[in-house]
């Protein structure tokens, strides 16, 4: 079988042949042969004949079909095997393909070249090089072993450690070790996957990351579109920011490079880092905010387009402000005082005398002409005659002067105030006044052309001047979360149907039926805002429908306090005041000295003020407008809850664990049943037992909860002024 597909190796001419009979050995000189339809010639060669053979010297070329070429400077051809080896200065010219060698074995049946001492492969789209290749022109796949280096016509580097394959038809690369991508804009890294060198289309399966200067995404799987600059990663995805130290957990996410955007769903959970610490195992240790939700979005946005809120502050008389409007009150008290020292420095440079010169050293003659015409002027500066020049502008322009440099450059840009004025300013401004308003009547003109001038310069500098803000450059991380949103921080746990989080003024946002649990208070309300500060829980406020109960212990006592906005403020991470607004209602169970319940405290006011202490409630601080009632506890007959009263312990997160699962925990049945009536309750009270109505209170009026030996015994209703009066 192996002679009959033996074919001899055919010479189809040379310009000149030394023929060995005895050896069977032909020296040739430009020969062409055939052989199984490739043409092989050279400039010399020598054919052994017997064992179909030849040795070829100096351009040699073999032509293979259509669009096969291959150059070289030495050859070594086996018409038995058909195969070439081939050395020094080797091309092998596929299509649009070159490949480059110094030595190549070709086998000429399979037509596939293999290359061990290094090489590159080149076309239109893309260079690679390696120690070691294959190219197989049947199916223009090449593979390429040992320190692997792809540049694309994008100016894309592919390097790999081990094998990668790359196909010249359809521009695929299929990797099979640890390879690196890397792009003016991004860079990615994977064990197995393709890579189209032309669409930056990307596929990884194994240990997949992508890069994008402080960001990155990993997943089990990852696919990337280089051209759109979109990503998506399929389970255990991670995204992180280390510029901000975001990171964002999941099971599907999809980036947006161009928007600096993520989107992860699938049990997608956010770790925000805070400076508050917690004590684990004897060791302080950050207390890190975990987020979940259905839905997370997360993208670095600009400070511009963003809407931000301003921290809550006490001010005076208990009121409730906006902490910007008293740094902004600092700073112009700072910018003002600055300003008034300015000018007096500025004073006193003008009315420094000249110094006079040294007695021991003869003055000049210039030095002595200054000299007789400062004593003609009574020890002052000669004045010289000022400018034909109003003197509104001539006092515009020293204002300018001292308080706006940029004011200055533009008057200097001014055709009427030239370099005469200049010199004025520095003069006595008492006498370029005087001698500005004598000359008023024939400078009138002077004074529309010196303002227009003015107005035409300044117009022209702003158009050529480009004004930067910061804000318009500076970007923040904002974070939005969608459905089944769950909040765990150890000082806090929260759930909400939707958040919105900013970097920029540090503060949660919750809505749609917001819940928050701080130790043992639960807040509600249409709106839910926490305010950090320093990377630590500052204060919040529930906006509309504020509604807060507060449980001691196991207690099944609800304290309870409703207003239109309810705002808490935390002191080392534990709550410590809170202020209600707005058709403040309360409702606190006070203990007698052996810690048991014995009075339910009921009060109404245009605001209230608590204290908390160790995590409990400890005073209730009537600001204004108060009427309210205290009842022994076993004369009520049915629990007191305010309207709208809610209790929800089920659906509080315990653990990272429930912020990781993305389950929705299943409400359990209600622990009470009863039905609001405290309100009107409180109404009634406060009519029958109160003979005058309260007046507001024009000093806080501070209830340390009653004792019940100051208590009258058998009085079922007790008006919270006359408890005031007794105490």
């Amino acid at each position: 079988m192996l002679a009959q597909n033996r074919t001899q190796i055919k010479l189809e001419s040379a310009d000149k042949a030394d023929i060995d009979a005895k050896k069977s050995i032909s020296y040739l000189r430009r020969p062409v042969f055939s052989h199984e339809g490739a043409i092989l010639r050279c400039d010399s060669a020598v054919l052994y004949v017997d064992r179909n053979y030849f040795e070829a010297f100096r351009n040699v070329h073999i032509n293979q079909g259509d669009t096969l070429n291959i150059y070289s400077d030495f050859l070594n051809y086996d018409g038995n095997a058909k195969k070439a080896h081939l050395d020094k200065n080797v091309r092998l010219l596929d299509r649009e393909n070159t490949l480059t060698t110094n030595v190549l074995d070709y086998d000429m049946v399979a037509k596939i070249g293999t290359y061990t001492t290094g090489g590159k492969l080149v076309n239109k789209d893309a260079t690679i090089t390696s120690k070691e290749g294959f190219y197989f022109s049947n199916t223009r796949d090449a593979y390429f072993k040992v320190n692997v280096n792809v540049v694309t016509a994008e100016k894309t580097t592919i390097t790999s450690e081990e094998t990668l394959r790359y196909n010249t038809g359809t521009n695929w690369t299929y990797f099979y070790g640890p390879t690196h991508i890397k792009n003016k804009e991004d860079k990615l890294y994977t064990e197995n996957g393709t890579y189209n060198t032309k669409s930056e289309n990307a596929m990884f399966g194994k240990k997949n990351l992508y890069t994008n200067g402080s960001r990155s995404l990993k997943g089990d799987s990852l696919y990337y579109y280089g051209k759109r600059g979109y990503g998506k990663a399929v389970k255990n995805i991670l995204f992180k920011d280390t510029k901000d130290q975001t990171n964002i957990w999941g099971q599907l996410g999809e980036y947006y490079r161009d928007e600096e955007r993520i989107v992860v769903t699938q049990k997608a959970y956010v770790a925000i880092g805070t400076k508050d610490t917690i004590t684990v195992n004897e060791k302080r240790i950050p207390d890190t905010l975990w987020l979940g939700a259905d839905t997370l979005e997360s993208q670095r946005s600009l400070v511009k387009d963003l809407s931000l809120l301003s921290r809550p502050e006490v001010k005076k008389d208990n009121e409730i402000g906006v902490e910007d409007e008293k740094e902004k009150a600092e700073k112009e008290k700072e910018k003002a005082e600055a300003r008034k020292l300015f000018q007096q420095q500025s004073e006193e440079l003008k009315n420094k005398k000249v110094p006079t010169t040294a007695p021991d050293r003869k003055l000049s003659r210039k030095e002595r002409r200054e000299r007789e015409e400062l004593e003609k002027n009574g020890g002052k500066p000669k004045v010289e005659p000022p400018p034909t020049l109003p003197d509104s502008l001539t006092l515009t322009k020293n204002k300018l002067q001292q308080d706006s440099l940029l004011a200055d450059s533009l008057l200097k840009t001014a055709t009427v105030v030239a370099d005469s004025t200049k010199k004025t300013v520095d003069k006595s401004t008492k006498a370029i006044v005087a001698k500005a308003k004598q000359n008023t009547k024939s400078t009138a003109a002077t004074t529309t052309a010196a303002k227009n001038a003015a107005s035409t310069a300044i117009k022209t500098l702003a158009k050529d001047t480009v004004v930067t803000n910061p804000a318009d450059t500076v970007r923040a991380r904002v974070i939005k979360a969608f459905h089944n949103v769950r909040v765990y921080k150890a000082n806090m746990q929260a759930k909400a149907d939707s958040l919105f989080y900013t970097s920029a003024d540090s503060t949660l946002r919750w809505y749609n039926n917001p819940i928050l649990w701080s130790n043992g208070t639960q807040q509600t309300g249409d709106t839910i805002n926490v305010f950090f500060k320093n990377s630590k829980i500052h204060n919040f406020q529930v906006l509309q429908n504020g509604f807060l109960v507060n449980v001691e212990g196991d207690s099944t006592k609800f304290n309870q306090v409703k207003g239109k906005v309810i705002t808490g403020f935390f002191v080392e991470g534990e709550l410590r005041n809170m202020y209600v607004d707005g058709n403040a209602e309360s409702i606190y169970y006070s203990k007698n000295n052996k810690g048991e319940y014995d009075n339910v405290n009921q009060t109404v006011s245009s605001r209230l003020r608590f204290k908390f202490a160790d995590k409990e409630l400890t005073h209730i601080v009537t600001v204004r407008e108060v009427e309210g009632a205290v009842d022994p506890l076993d004369k009520l007959t049915k629990e007191a809850l305010l309207t709208g009263f809610i209790w929800k312990p089920e659906l509080r997160p315990t653990s990272k664990a429930d912020i990781i699962k993305g389950v929705p925990i299943k409400p359990k049945p209600k622990a009470t049943a009863a039905k609001p009536t405290a309100k009107n309750n409180i109404k009634a009270k406060t009519t029958n037992t109160a003979k005058t109505p309260i007046k507001p209170a024009v000093k806080e009026v501070v209830i340390p909860l009653p004792k019940p030996e100051e208590l009258p015994k058998l009085i079922p209703k007790v008006a919270i002024d006359s408890l005031i009066k007794k105490q």
